[in-house]
């Protein structure tokens, strides 16, 4: 195994969701409006107990909405119409509740000062993540943006990989991956030679050992030896 250790990072990708800012946040609050919403459509309904439950079936982002809000309802005695309002509200007001982190703020201005070459490789609709990186106000520190609606490959496919790399300008050995998802993520750029980085998250676990482990995002300065002054 090669020493990563001793490797000269010179470019830094990151994932989007659950990496550079709270998913599970954003749809926290994004349930608690819903619930203020439609309160008198919900009936009897528990309000803990449905934003509990919205985590709960929202699969950290894996699952799809629509399926999301036919479990959260089955069973109950609501109107037809529902489910597809909710989720029509969902893709109205999710970015209304992103929040910018300021630690991810600082972390980007330091690698851009340390003149780190910056790229985001993320799954999804082309239109709804780039609106998510434009409205947290971070596009503008990113040399490259590349997304599997617009390429036609996902992580942890290890051609989505090379193909951001390639736009960097940047190779493997010179580059880190840095994701909070510990297949699609870190085993997909270790796939494609990348060094990579664990965000840690409560519901995931990690096992690899040649893998740095990111407590917060601005951890990764220690490694590249940013400077953050």
């Amino acid at each position: 195994m090669a020493d990563r250790s001793r490797q000269v990072i010179t470019a830094v990708l990151f994932d989007l969701d659950g990496t550079l800012y709270d998913r599970d946040e954003v749809v926290r609050r994004v349930a608690h409006e819903q619930y203020e919403t439609f309160r008198e459509r919900f009936g009897d309904l528990d309000r803990e107990r449905l934003i509990a439950r919205t985590l709960d079936l929202d699969d950290h982002g894996y699952a799809r909405r629509a399926d999301v809000y036919r479990r959260l309802l089955d069973g109950a005695r609501v109107d037809a119409a529902l489910a597809p309002d909710l989720e029509a509200h969902f893709w109205d007001c999710y970015c209304r509740h992103c929040r910018q982190p300021q630690d991810t703020v600082a972390t980007l201005d330091a690698l851009k000062s340390a003149g780190k070459r910056l790229g985001v490789i993320t799954n999804g609709p082309l239109d709804w993540q780039s609106r998510k990186l434009r409205t947290l106000g971070l596009e503008q520190y990113f040399d490259e943006v590349v997304i599997s609606d617009a390429v036609g490959v996902a992580k942890p496919d290890a051609r989505i990989f090379n193909l951001a790399l390639e736009r960097l300008g940047a190779t493997a050995g010179e580059s880190m991956y840095v994701g909070d998802h510990p297949e699609i993520d870190v085993a997909g750029a270790l796939g494609a030679g990348l060094a990579a980085a664990w965000k840690r998250v409560p519901y995931w676990t990690m096992t690899r050992e040649d893998v740095l482990v990111l407590e917060r995002l601005s951890d990764v300065l220690v490694r590249l030896k940013a400077d953050t002054t």
